[in-house]
């Protein structure tokens, strides 16, 4: 299923949406639902999962990359490639060696999408 360029699929590219997707696409070719169903699942998942982050994420933590790999910005999305990464979230320490940061402008993007309307 193709992906749209809207940033609030971004959350399709992780393990879950994949894992949707694929299992969308199956049901698809075994008959079990069509795809105008399938559509409408995805965007189900579109906005439960934006829904669940901006309710539900109460914590915060913070991070320290010991390198900027590398980092671009197209189409108003930052995408940054972190090494030697420190993550702190009170007590807690994690360090991990490679970590991509995909950003976006959440309002800029609602007024493009309110104005496509």
């Amino acid at each position: 299923m193709p992906l749209s360029n809207d940033a609030s699929l971004l959350y399709r590219n992780t393990t879950l949406g994949n894992t949707l997707q694929e299992s969308l696409d199956e049901l698809i070719q075994y008959g079990q639902i069509t795809p105008q169903l399938a559509i409408k699942v995805l965007l189900q998942f579109d906005k439960a999962i934006n829904q669940a982050l901006a309710t539900r994420v109460k914590s915060r933590l913070t991070f320290k990359a010991g390198k900027l790999n590398t980092y671009r910005f197209c189409d108003n999305v930052w995408t940054f490639m972190l090494n030697d990464v420190e993550f702190r979230e009170v007590q807690e320490i994690a360090v991990v060696d490679k970590v991509k940061i995909v950003a976006c402008d959440g309002k800029t993007l609602d007024a493009d999408a309110a104005a496509k309307r």
